[in-house]
């Protein structure tokens, strides 16, 4: 008998004066909340895209005991950086303000994106950055700090002058016409990694021609260089959005579900998915050969 999670669609988790932001809501099924909450940040580039994407992870995860928040935030073509992130962060502290009613613990709060929600997540794991970064949407009286992060084939490095990127477009459209490259760096998680960063995973395919692959493999080695608990897992032979295919993104939940069972120390009702299609040594060894 499968489990019903519960679903509200469309709350409201801010305001930008006149200008609504929404998130979709999915509790776990009743009494089987594990305490923990995780904000769920689409792709799409900054410039397309919305909070269905990634319903089902939503979906999954709340079978797992998590509350996920599927967000919303305002496109590049409607306000350019860093209106993103600040409306990641609001969605955060939407979560953290309201804990008591949503049944969990304020300081196990996860976020996790694909893509430039990807790119995104990363950024809201900062502890160190510019105040410009935090917006003011609403619940500013909480921190948007969030205690895990995990970042699906994410834009590590936001270029100014690469034209041999596939996705500068992208990152000139997010950025603006009068960012600088002092702009760009604060913009880029590889240049604004500390020691205090969170714990971290990070999920690439080995043949993405979208988002390279070094972006991810460059990162991974900052954050054990800066030792940062941290997991890499290469999908062999995968284009960019792979979790899209069949069994894939079952693949990918099971993987976030155990990362963030560990780092939001999550110790009760783990159902592992009976498909799971790629074992956690297998990506070890997967690992290691793209790291050679």
């Amino acid at each position: 008998m499968k489990k019903i999670v519960k679903i509200t669609d469309n709350i409201i988790i801010g305001n930008i004066g006149e200008r609504e932001l929404n998130g979709d809501l999915f509790l776990p099924p009743e009494d089987e909340s594990n305490g923990a909450a995780i904000i769920i940040i689409h792709g799409g580039g900054w410039r397309e895209g919305d909070k269905n994407q990634l319903r089902g992870y939503g979906i999954l995860l709340a079978r797992e005991g998590y509350t996920c928040l599927c967000a919303s935030y305002r496109l590049s073509q409607e306000n350019v950086w860093p209106a993103q992130i600040q409306d990641v962060k609001c969605a955060i502290r939407y979560v953290r303000f309201n804990a008591e009613e949503l049944n969990i613990d304020p300081e196990r709060i996860g976020v996790s994106g694909n893509s430039a929600g990807g790119h995104l997540s990363l950024m809201a794991g900062l502890r160190e950055y510019d105040a410009r970064f935090e917006g003011d949407a609403g619940n500013n009286e909480v921190s948007s700090k969030v205690k895990a992060v995990c970042a699906v084939y994410p834009p590590a490095l936001i270029r100014k002058y690469d034209d041999s990127d596939p996705i500068i477009d992208a990152y000139k459209a997010l950025m603006g016409s009068s960012a600088t490259q002092a702009d760009f760096d604060l913009a880029s998680p590889l240049l604004q990694m500390k020691e205090d960063f969170p714990p971290t995973m990070l999920i690439h395919g080995s043949t993405d021609s979208v988002v390279g692959l070094s972006d991810t493999t460059d990162l991974y080695r900052k954050l054990v260089e800066l030792k940062v608990p941290s997991e890499l897992h290469i999908f062999s032979e995968e284009e960019h959005a792979f979790d899209a295919q069949k069994g894939y993104g079952r693949t990918v939940a099971e993987l976030q579900n155990l990362f963030f069972k560990k780092y939001l120390k999550v110790f009760f009702h783990l159902r592992i998915f009976q498909d799971l299609h790629m074992s956690n040594s297998l990506n070890m060894i997967l690992t290691k050969s793209f790291l050679q």
